[in-house]
């Protein structure tokens, strides 16, 4: 087998289009993102056989440190059969000696795969399915492991929910698992009259964004990090903006008209509700804006929610809701293989942050909770692997000084 360095932008990309756990963090975009937002260096690798055919490849992210250094990520890598072990074992083997030309100290990445079928609350399920011959592979061949981590740690969730399309005959069959908590809401926004768009720009997303991230303590990425991300990835059909525009002024004389012609007490109660949230809404906005915006990323089989951004408006009306369910119906109505939520705790109670609550509300979507196998990391240098973190730690100590 042959170890190939520099895969071609085409070569590259017909081998992931054609592997079956491709997902869109080994995409060639995704590489070119990093680069522009992070400053990491894109490296296309690959493994051919002795027929000259691509059996495995991988998007590894390059950073560089101090001394001619550096060390790389690999985000859910590799791209291949991963429970092919003759393919691992000579992947793995030709990838020591690129970190050794490399001069690097070490190489990282957590691979889409599931570690063991668990229950929802996350503890195994006894009999279930599981890859602890392919977690056993690597740890042979080399691999350091970080840990079954419970909460965001790591560089990617070690867990979320995800809804495979194969079990479902029709989406009406995949609506039926959604929880009546979540499926009311959606229900309910029809209601308000939205518009529900595609849009080809991340700017208001981003301005919606900042109201999530101070309520939920995270601290949202610059308008430049969505704007790459977005336009790399759209050069492959990999990203979707889901908008949704709702009308203050078109809802007040709806519902005023409704509530002249309603006879029943209580139904006028809600209907001045209404009325009187949107004339209030309507101090702010003064016209049809939008209220919420969804950022879905996509590879050959998957489909993800990956950044939403809304305001209250979109949570009194249901449009929260009404966005995740849009992006799940596309993507079966597009012929997806399954719909990720991208990323929950692997502890339903914890008490940090809001990331208990925003386990519950994906639950309530649906789908598996799939608990991925974890970080490894193969170790070029054992030294500099144990120095750096507090090499890192310095500098960046030093760069918030200046």
């Amino acid at each position: 087998m042959k170890f190939i360095k520099d895969l071609s932008e085409k070569e590259y990309n017909d081998f992931f289009k054609r592997t079956p756990n491709n997902h869109f963090m080994q995409s060639y975009g995704w590489g070119q993102a990093c680069l522009k937002n992070r400053g990491q260096i894109p490296c296309y690798v690959g493994l051919k056989n002795d027929k000259g055919k691509l059996v495995a490849a991988a998007l590894l992210l390059k950073k560089k440190t101090p001394l001619n250094m550096c060390y790389f990520y690999s985000p859910r890598g590799f791209t291949m059969d991963f429970s092919d072990k003759e393919v691992l074992t000579e992947f793995t083997k030709q990838l020591k000696e690129y970190l050794k030309e490399e001069n690097a100290i070490y190489l990282k990445l957590d691979p889409p795969i599931m570690y063991q079928e668990i229950d929802m609350e996350a503890k195994k399920i006894e009999g279930g399915k599981n890859n602890y011959d392919i977690f056993n592979n690597f740890i042979e061949l080399g691999y350091k492991h970080q840990g079954f981590n419970k909460l965001y740690e790591g560089n990617q969730p070690r867990y979320t929910f995800r809804t495979y399309y194969d079990k479902y005959n029709s989406f009406d069959e995949v609506e039926k698992t959604f929880s009546k908590s979540f499926a009311r809401p959606v229900k309910r926004s029809y209601n308000y009259d939205l518009e529900v768009y595609q849009a080809d720009e991340v700017k208001t997303f981003h301005d919606l964004i900042k109201i999530i991230s101070s309520k939920d303590g995270f601290h949202e990425y610059s308008y430049d990090y969505y704007k790459n991300v977005y336009e790399e990835l759209s050069k492959q059909g990999f990203v979707k903006v889901y908008n949704v525009k709702i009308n203050p002024q078109h809802l007040i004389d709806k519902f005023s008209k409704e509530l002249e012609m309603e006879k029943k007490e209580e139904r006028k109660v809600k209907i001045q509700k209404d009325i009187d949230y949107f004339k209030d809404i309507l101090k702010i906005h003064e016209g049809e804006y939008t209220c919420a915006s969804l950022i879905c990323t996509y590879s050959e089989t998957g489909a993800w929610s990956l950044y939403i951004g809304n305001d209250d408006v979109a949570t009194y009306t249901g449009t929260v809701n009404r966005l995740y369910y849009e992006f799940m119906k596309d993507a079966y109505n597009d012929g997806y293989l399954y719909a990720d939520l991208f990323g929950v705790v692997g502890d339903p109670h914890t008490e940090y942050k809001n990331l208990a609550g925003i386990y519950e509300y994906k639950r309530k979507i649906g789908g598996d909770y799939i608990e991925f196998i974890g970080e490894f990391d193969l170790i070029n240098k054992p030294f500099w692997y144990k120095v750096l973190p507090m090499l890192l730690k310095v500098y960046r100590t030093i760069r918030k000084g200046k």
